[in-house]
């Protein structure tokens, strides 16, 4: 007789488990609590659909936090496998800019989800929409406050606290709390930081990129480019910094970046430019010989004394090590994921918990952190295949 599997949660986590459990073996069903599944797939696609990243697994492992939570998941479903099953559902991929992966040139994301849904429907997968999970009542599962569900095995995969639009709004952890399991805060990650900058900066400089930069914070260092905002700096190079920055900025309430506005050039090579430069202006200087563009200059002078800009090794230094301190972090709503939900020591490591046995916890609901660029949603992608290789084997 078949075991019932209860997976709540539509997201990418949720759709990959149901897609590799063995339906032979068990009756699954998806439980959302929206319209339709995978609201949070199609709104990672507005700017443009970053399935994954082609980097070697052993590069993509380094970039999560913490490293080894999701090494074996990584490393048995990565994203050369991702690449191949997407080809079986008819989904070609192309590497992009930045080595990102993307489905080929005309394939929305729709087609995407809709390829996987068909996976599901070949797979006997059942989806109920508009269950809202609201708790449990003994050993069951309650939805919409009235609708009972009993099952052999339960997959939660609830999301994080970001993008609330999509139904990814963290309140679960209410419910997970009652069953004295430990969740952690929901903090923003992956967002835009403040910065107090002056009006005229701000004037002359917001909606400015600055590209070719590497970002450093807490001895992590992260090349890229970020945009200057009102707010204060948002972009892939700050991004990544998200769990340091956030780190630092819980215990001190602000938090200093480091800047290398010419990180292809060290540290003697600038040097050597500079000295040998023919016009006697430092801002000449920089902008001919060093070639910083103009928002850079700006930021440069705003972060440096008069005497350290007329100095060529002290600007020098500055160049290389720009501190601009962040004052906070962007709503958690606006951020593009999250940190915080289910405490790791709190799974076991096929993501059960340990206080509730047969019960399960995947995706952006636990509190790993990872940046934007395809590493989410492969994070999501693994987890799912992992759990449902496990519970296949049992």
């Amino acid at each position: 007789m078949k075991k019932s599997i209860s997976i709540v949660g539509g997201g990418p986590a949720a759709l990959m488990t149901a897609a590799f459990l063995d339906s032979s073996k068990f009756d699954i069903t998806i439980y959302e609590k929206n319209k339709s599944v995978g609201r949070k797939f199609l709104v990672a696609g507005d700017g443009g659909f970053n399935l994954t990243h082609s980097e070697s697994i052993e590069e993509m492992i380094e970039r999560y936090t913490p490293v080894d939570f999701l090494k074996d998941a990584l490393t048995d479903f990565s994203n050369e496998d991702l690449g191949v099953w997407l080809r079986e559902i008819d989904i070609p991929t192309i590497i992009g800019s930045s080595n990102k992966v993307y489905p080929e040139e005309g394939i929305k994301p729709i087609e995407v989800l809709n390829a996987i849904l068909k996976k599901l429907e070949e797979n006997n997968v059942t989806i109920k929409s508009e269950h809202n999970w609201t708790g449990w009542k003994k050993d069951e599962l309650i939805f919409n406050d009235s609708v009972n569900v009993k099952s052999d095995y339960t997959i939660f995969a609830l999301g994080g606290g970001s993008w609330k639009v999509t139904g990814s709004d963290g309140d679960w952890s209410e419910q997970f709390d009652k069953k004295k399991i430990e969740t952690l805060p929901f903090l923003p990650s992956n967002c835009a930081y403040g910065v107090d900058w002056p009006k005229g900066f701000i004037a002359r400089n917001a909606g400015k990129p600055l590209k070719n930069i590497s970002m450093s914070c807490f001895g992590n260092t992260q090349k890229g480019e970020v945009v200057i905002t009102e707010f204060g700096l948002e972009g892939n190079a700050i991004y990544a910094l998200s769990p340091q920055i956030q780190e630092i900025l819980s215990k001190k309430g602000d938090a200093t970046v480091l800047i290398d506005l010419k990180p292809t050039l060290d540290m003697e090579v600038l040097l050597n430019k500079m000295y040998k430069a023919r016009v006697p202006k430092t801002t000449d200087i920089l902008r001919k010989y060093v070639k910083l563009g103009p928002s850079k200059l700006d930021l440069l002078k705003l972060n440096t004394t008069r005497d350290e800009f007329m100095d060529i090794n002290s600007v020098a230094k500055k160049v290389k090590a720009l501190p601009v301190t962040l004052t906070s972090a962007a709503s958690l709503d606006e951020a593009i994921s999250s940190t915080g939900g289910i405490a790791l020591p709190e799974l076991s490591e096929n993501y059960e918990l340990n206080k509730l046995p047969n019960s399960f916890c995947i995706g952006e609901m636990s509190d790993w952190n990872a940046p934007t660029g395809g590493y989410l949603l492969q994070a999501c992608f693994s987890m799912g295949v992992k759990l449902a290789k496990h519970l296949n084997s049992k």
